[in-house]
């Protein structure tokens, strides 16, 4: 099915309305049929139900597409073509997705490895024989671009196929001294985010990304990570998603190895 431009861009801007999330998303396409129809009916829905919420202008969106165009990004909106299949099988879906360089690896079998920032010497080289091998074996190799286990995941799949998932748009270079590695991802992989154009990444957005990284994969691996991270949220929605869930055990006493212990312990694959 190839969406018309104009329906594109209503959708845009339905997922753009302040407090009009995924699952309320999803509703009113079901509802309405089309986000064109869901944005003429919100107004009278919205004051029935006696709320205030404002579907940004259409000129803002032209912005925000503008935006897109000018950094080479590609806008990607559920029921595209181009729209991942395993992240459309989510509960509810992002709506949308702007992506930098190849789209089709999002498409294509994937492997999420994620884990700590502060990683070990030995944690970072086994993430990126992982990711080495996963790439050799057919798969691109899913991560979030965050210092440690996730750039040296990157790193080892850079020849095969890597997607670095985004918290804030795909043009906000996070961490910026990860910038190098990004620039290369851009050339050679996929660079993805749900986020606006321009927008800084904040702490709010990182479950969003981390919900991606698992529903654009099939299965989820952790290397290194606290008992309370970011890497152990992903492994819990990868769950929640049906995606298998991996993890490398380590030594008892090093605290960034409880993570993946923990997950082992509760059924994870060893």
């Amino acid at each position: 099915m190839t969406l018309p431009e104009a329906e594109r861009f209503a959708r845009l801007r339905l997922a753009r309305t302040e407090r009009i999330g995924p699952v309320a998303f999803s509703q009113l396409l079901q509802r309405f049929g089309s986000a064109q129809a869901a944005l003429t009916a919100l107004p009278g829905m919205i004051r029935k139900a006696g709320g205030a919420s404002t579907p940004p202008s259409v000129e803002q969106v032209e912005t925000e597409m503008a935006a897109g165009a000018r950094a080479g990004a590609r806008l990607i909106v559920l029921g595209d073509d181009a729209y991942p299949p395993m992240l459309a099988a989510v509960d509810p879906p992002p709506p949308l997705l702007w992506t930098l360089g190849d789209p089709a690896l999002l498409s294509q079998p994937c492997v999420a490895v994620v884990g700590a920032r502060i990683a070990s010497a030995g944690g970072q080289r086994i993430a990126r024989g992982l990711a080495q091998q996963l790439g050799q074996a057919g798969h691109v190799v899913v991560s979030g671009l965050a210092r440690g286990i996730d750039a040296a995941a990157h790193e080892g799949a850079l020849p095969t196929g890597t997607v670095a998932v985004l918290g804030g748009g795909v043009d906000d270079v996070y961490p910026p001294d990860n910038a190098a590695l990004y620039d290369r991802i851009r050339e050679q992989g996929g660079i993805v985010s749900e986020s606006p154009m321009g927008a800084r990444a904040q702490a709010r957005d990182f479950p969003r990304r981390n919900r991606i990284i698992s529903g654009l994969s099939r299965g989820v691996v952790v290397v290194e990570a606290e008992l309370r991270s970011g890497s152990l949220i992903t492994a819990r929605l990868a769950a929640e998603q049906g995606r298998d869930v991996f993890a490398v055990p380590g030594s008892p006493l090093d605290p960034r190895s409880r993570g993946p212990n923990e997950l082992i312990r509760n059924g994870a694959v060893l």
